[in-house]
């Protein structure tokens, strides 16, 4: 909990060496401090400001995220999220945080998109970040600009606990053998995000754009929400406050500036 060096140095020395050898090189040679948002500003922009390149933004609250346990899981639940997913090495502390969500206003006939996810651990500012890695990326074909990310295929993302996972991963496969010929988001998922949308249909679609899921049998809740402007691979970033300590988990799905002054460009 004091830095990302340290916090890595905790995870690997144990049982991989090799791994932390790696990743103590690529920051010695600059590739994981290149990932380093030097403007740190930017994410407090997203959350603070109303407008950003000519956009007109929002935040939307969309409930608690759980995590008892701490470790975190960043994934598309329908296609990626099972029980052999793989949490970050650095560790949020345990408890449950409000799902803030930075929201692109409707404009053009297009619907509103939600840009960025935030979770708060602290009221401490953020003064570095750093991406989010779950210890398997190969550091060393790294080029300057890159990210690693998370993978999404059905249009959506959601933050999850390790814990709970194992919970949903038991679950899923109690409910695919009661509905063998059932297909778990048409069959089960859809409903609840039908219901979000009546119940909140503010930047919302009318099949629904985001849920606050209660796994069955728990108190649990995760996360769902779509994933900007759909499929794709986006990066999340712990953000650091001036202790060392984790003080917010951040998910891009849009980077506001780079899509929507393009746009304006092209215009």
């Amino acid at each position: 909990n004091v830095d990302p060096s340290k916090s890595w140095h905790i995870m690997y020395s144990i049982n991989d060496t090799d791994m932390y050898k790696k990743i103590m090189n690529a920051m010695t040679e600059g590739y994981i401090i290149g990932k380093d948002i030097e403007n740190v500003s930017k994410w407090e922009k997203y959350f603070e400001e109303k407008e950003i390149a000519g956009m007109a933004l929002d935040v939307m609250n969309i409930g608690l995220c759980d995590l008892p346990s701490g470790k975190v899981i960043v994934a598309d639940p329908l296609v990626y999220l099972d029980k052999n997913c793989t949490p970050y090495l650095v560790q949020a502390p345990a408890g449950s945080y409000q799902t803030e969500v930075c929201v692109v206003k409707q404009h053009d006939g297009d619907c509103a998109r939600y840009a960025a996810v935030r979770l708060r651990f602290n009221q401490n500012r953020a003064v570095k970040f750093y991406e989010a890695l779950i210890g398997s990326e190969d550091l060393e074909n790294f080029e300057e600009g890159e990210y690693f990310g998370f993978n999404v295929d059905a249009g959506l993302g959601c933050i999850c606990d390790a814990g709970i996972n194992k919970i949903i991963a038991e679950w899923q496969e109690k409910w695919e053998k009661e509905n063998p010929d059932g297909e778990i988001y048409n069959d089960y998922f859809c409903g609840f995000f039908k219901e979000s949308y009546k119940q909140n249909p503010q930047y919302q679609r009318d099949g629904g754009d985001w849920i606050n899921w209660q796994v069955p049998g728990t108190d649990y809740h995760v996360p769902f929400l779509q994933s900007g402007f759909g499929d794709g691979t986006y990066p999340v970033y712990w953000g650091f406050d001036e202790n060392g300590k984790v003080c917010q988990l951040i998910v891009q799905f849009i980077d506001i500036e780079l899509a929507y002054n393009d746009e304006d460009e092209e215009e």
